[in-house]
């Protein structure tokens, strides 16, 4: 490699914003082919100009007085999540997420993206990377929506809170939605299963939004029981929607 194709690199990547995840295609030029361009990274990456977070992925650290940060989560799956044509193909949940929304205060090393196609589990810099699989199609405009969905889901499961606390908290959280949104939701919970069209009807019911209740009513078997153990001062309804 060439004095002139290193300080190229090296200008580039002096260029980017600290903790910027970029790969070898970002710096070839006309001068500068991808495999110069991946050699060079690899170099500097052993010396530790930059750093590796994955294959083909690097990132200049933010240096700050209690030293190095590394990329946010956004930086760390932003490939995973929106495709070349900036569409979205993933979108983030599980722990990370629902800290975010308020239902627990843990904090996870994992990362869990909800996609259309199922994907092994990876490892990216600190983080382990699992995928959970998605029946809906995933657009800019129902993201919240699935996330949402997805706390219903793992209500019982939420490191750090209970279910009651959980079922607590989304309350809020789906009462915060507008009724464009919360009449979609209810379309969007078909795919899922069963006891979470029980316990997002029950709360749908709780809030006073009707629309889309009776599908979602004629989707569950009225034989079916689900035992999500929640009382009837959280959730009044439970009862309406066989939730005990």
């Amino acid at each position: 490699m060439s004095v002139k194709t290193k300080k190229q690199i090296l200008d580039y990547i002096n260029s980017q914003e600290p903790n910027v995840v970029f790969t070898a295609f970002s710096v070839v030029k006309d001068d500068i082919s991808p495999d110069a361009a991946r050699m060079a990274l690899e170099r500097m990456a052993a010396k530790g100009i930059i750093r590796k977070l994955d294959k083909g992925r690097y990132y200049r650290p933010k240096q700050t007085m209690f030293g190095e940060i590394g990329p946010d989560i956004e930086q760390v799956v932003g490939d995973l999540v929106m495709d070349k044509n900036h569409q979205p193909i993933g979108y983030l949940t599980g722990m990370i997420m629902f800290a975010q929304m308020g239902l627990t205060t843990q904090i996870s090393s994992w990362i869990e993206l909800g996609v259309r196609k199922y994907r092994r589990r990876i490892k990216r810099g600190r983080y382990t990377v699992s995928f959970i699989l998605q029946p809906n199609p995933i657009t800019m405009e129902n993201i919240e929506l699935l996330q949402l969905l997805d706390a219903i889901r793992f209500c019982r499961e939420i490191s750090g809170t209970d279910t009651e606390e959980a079922v607590e908290r989304l309350i809020f959280l789906v009462g915060k939605l507008s009724n464009e949104q919360k009449s979609q939701i209810t379309e969007l919970a078909l795919p899922y299963a069963p006891y979470v069209r029980a316990l997002l009807g029950a709360i749908m019911e709780h809030l006073g939004f009707k629309k889309g209740l009776q599908t979602l009513r004629a989707s569950l078997n009225p034989m079916t029981r689900y035992r999500l153990y929640i009382s009837e001062e959280i959730l009044p309804t439970r009862s309406n929607w066989n939730i005990r």
